[in-house]
């Protein structure tokens, strides 16, 4: 038994790492010409690459045929463990070089349009403790907040839902409601208030990027059960954007229609645009979220405030204007 437990281990040391990341590009692309493009390498030596890992696995990942790629169940495994694994490495990694270089601050991601004002009323309650670290926003990282607390480039972060939760505990801060915000001259423009299905068949934005059926849905209006696929599939697609910015510009233009927080409205009045209610739409909210691993005092220190800051808050509009 001893010498068993023994050869796992020393398997599992062999496996490098470098290994799993290529495995886990081709189990996502599904196809090794395209999986050699993003890892910018030769197909022949990423082909070499998994049949090493098979071999030193002792299983078969991939099924491949002239006409197609197709995850075995131990692939399919291996993929979803295999992006935790990879992605805990380089968090800890990057954790350990900011304790390093940065041990007197806590960073804080943030994405555009989440609300300035309660980001501002939640750091300056946070700092009435003179010996929590100083706060340092970072904005714009790759995947969003979310993808920077899990990585490790942040310590924790104020963002809108939905994201990907995985990996991360989360409070809720605000809710507020969504509307409709249409071009001025649209035929809808002049109702007091919509149904989601008065805009069916309508374009909306499409974020750069993303690829999470869940944030399609909710960006479309179709995340309600039972609703999801149907209303996503019945949406034809409009401009890539990467910001509300754009989203609104792409309104102005007549190339689509879409969903905003009714903070976004108070923040971006238009004599273009025009916003509307909208009856059966589900709302936005804002939260705070880390690593589900965490025990820092400075993280805990500024959910906290993060949780004072938006109760004192009177309306939900209140925290963006």
């Amino acid at each position: 038994m001893g010498d068993t437990g023994q050869s796992d281990i020393a398997a599992v040391q062999i496996v490098d790492l470098e290994l799993i990341r290529r495995f886990i590009v081709v189990a996502e692309e599904l196809n090794f010409t395209r999986a050699a493009a993003r890892l910018g390498m030769a197909q022949p030596p990423l082909s070499a690459a998994i049949g090493k890992l098979e071999r030193k696995l002792g299983v078969t990942l991939l099924e491949r045929t002239s006409r197609r790629v197709a995850l075995t169940p131990a692939g399919a495994v291996l993929l979803e463990q295999g992006r935790i694994a990879v992605e805990g490495v380089g968090a800890a990694i990057e954790r350990a070089r900011r304790q390093g270089t940065q041990a007197d601050r806590l960073t804080v991601a943030v994405k555009p349009g989440t609300g300035a004002d309660l980001i501002r009323k939640i750091v300056q309650r946070y700092a009435r403790d003179p010996l929590m670290p100083q706060v340092h926003i970072r904005f714009g990282y790759p995947g969003g907040p979310a993808a920077a607390v899990r990585a490790g480039a942040a310590d924790v972060a104020i963002l809108r839902t939905p994201f990907d939760q995985r990996g991360l505990d989360t409070e809720l801060l605000l809710t507020e409601p969504r509307v409709a915000v249409l071009p001025a001259g649209h035929p809808l423009a002049g109702r007091a208030e919509l149904r989601r299905a008065d805009l069916a068949g309508q374009p909306m934005p499409r974020w750069a990027g993303q690829a999470d059926p869940a944030a399609a849905a909710y960006w479309t209006g179709a995340d309600a059960p039972g609703l999801a696929g149907k209303q996503c599939a019945d949406t034809p697609p409009g401009p890539e954007i990467n910001d509300i910015s754009q989203l609104l510009d792409a309104v102005t233009l007549g190339r689509a229609v879409a969903y905003v927080p009714i903070s976004v409205a108070g923040q971006h009045r238009s004599a273009d645009l025009v916003f509307v209610p909208v009856s059966d739409l589900s709302p936005s909210e804002v939260v705070a979220a880390w690593p589900d691993t965490s025990r820092s005092r400075a993280v805990a220190g500024f959910v906290l405030a993060a949780v004072e800051a938006a109760a004192h808050l009177a309306e939900p509009t209140a925290a963006f204007a």
